[in-house]
Order: C-alpha cells, then sequence, then structure tokens
C-alpha cells in the first residue's frame, strides 16, 4: 500500500494546507501516518477557519470535522519516532505556526533529507512550512535547497500580515520571513504570483506556495506516486 507521512505543527497549522492533501490522499487508498514535534495532536490556525479565508461555512465545518475526528491528527507520532524509510511521501503541511516549530526541529529536518534522498519518496512542503527548506542541510553542509527550484509563502503576501515590527495579530512575533531565508540558502524562489496557484516540482522535492494551492499541490503529489 502506498504510504504518506503528515509532519504537522502543534504551533499552528493551517486547516486547507494539511486537510486537502490529507484527504485527497486517502481517498485514492493512500496510507497516512500523521507525526508532530512532540507527539501532541497538532493545534489548526483558527483564521484558516474564517470562512472567508476558507470558502464558506460549509468548507470549514468539513475542515473542522477532519480536524476533530481524524485519527492521525487527534493522536500523532513523535517526530523523533518515526523514519521517512518506509513512506511513499513526506508532506509537511504549513501554517505560521511551522516556524516556531516543524521548520525549526532535527528529526523534521531529517525526515526531509530522506525523502528528498530516496530513490522511491518524494516530499511536498507547503507554504510556511517551506522555510525548513533553508535550514536542512546535506552531510558537507550544503543546504538541501541551494540551486533548487521552489515556491512558497511569499514576502508580499507577509507585509499584510504582520506590522512593522514583525508582529502578528495574534502577538506572536514572527522570527523570520521564508521567502527570505530561502532565498539566503541559494534557492531559486518563484511564488508565481500572477498565477492562481503555484506548484513547483524539483525531482523528489514538491513545493506549494499557499492554502490556494492545496488542491493543485495534493493533484500534483498523487501523480508524482
Amino acid at each position: 500500500m502506498t504510504s504518506a507521512l503528515f509532519v504537522v505543527s502543534e504551533e499552528g497549522y493551517w486547516a486547507e494546507e494539511c486537510i486537502e492533501p490529507l484527504t485527497t490522499l486517502e481517498s485514492e487508498g493512500v496510507d497516512v501516518t500523521v507525526a508532530t514535534p512532540s507527539g501532541s495532536p497538532p493545534v489548526v490556525d483558527e483564521r484558516s477557519l474564517d470562512p472567508e479565508a476558507a470558502g464558506g461555512e460549509e468548507r470549514v465545518a468539513e475542515l473542522r470535522e477532519v480536524d476533530e475526528e481524524h485519527p492521525g491528527l487527534n493522536d500523532p507520532e513523535p517526530i523523533a519516532a518515526v523514519e521517512a524509510d518506509g513512506h511513499d511521501a513526506v508532506v509537511f503541511p504549513g501554517g505560521h505556526g511551522t516556524v516556531w516549530d516543524v521548520n525549526q526541529d532535527r528529526h523534521a529536518r531529517q525526515l526531509l533529507l530522506d525523502a528528498v534522498a530516496g530513490e522511491e519518496s518524494v516530499a511536498l512542503v507547503v507554504c510556511h512550512a517551506v522555510g525548513i527548506l533553508a535550514f536542512t542541510r546535506e552531510a558537507d553542509g550544503t543546504p538541501l535547497v541551494e540551486g533548487r527550484s521552489i515556491t512558497g509563502f511569499p514576502n508580499e503576501w507577509e507585509e499584510d500580515i504582520v506590522d512593522d515590527r514583525d508582529v502578528m495579530p495574534d502577538g506572536r512575533k514572527l522570527p523570520y520571513w521564508v521567502e527570505d531565508e530561502v532565498v539566503l540558502a541559494g534557492a531559486a524562489f518563484d511564488a508565481e504570483l500572477d498565477a492562481d496557484t503555484s506548484v513547483t516540482v524539483d525531482g523528489d522535492l514538491i513545493t506549494a506556495r499557499g492554502p490556494g494551492s492545496s488542491a493543485d499541490a495534493a493533484a500534483t503529489l498523487l501523480d508524482e506516486l
């Protein structure tokens, strides 16, 4: 059976970016395992369940139901207890929460390295989770993202969220901007802001820009699998 490992933030995952790929894969018979940094259930970013952001009250109800009832999301594995080996895909859903936990977790970075290096596996990294690429390095110290074509959450969008001190609406200070960090690490970054969606494939690495690209990202992942 084809299997996928989802690495989800405990600090705030974006509902669409996790649940759209998760349910799409499961509907095609893919076995999904969910992992979080500590093994505690991931926390959904309530902003992603605003009807205007999610696409209406009916969609919000669907997303909230999966968040509340999906077995994996309610009883995840600790990141340190799982391996990329044995999974056909490792998926990193986005959400601002990833900048505080998943992107900084050495075990998460190793899962990403192993997925991209594996001959039979791929990685999908979405939105703010793309920041993990800036902190993931090969054994010789080379950034994993160096020279790779990727997309992700752009500075132009971040400017509309944080204030001039990089403080978010909930009062948390954003420690870095995704686009800045991956570009500094050598990525060829293009969020394709003139396009409705943005999904980029570079070898075994798939990246997606944000919530609106989640369905395309899921379809692309299925194609790669």
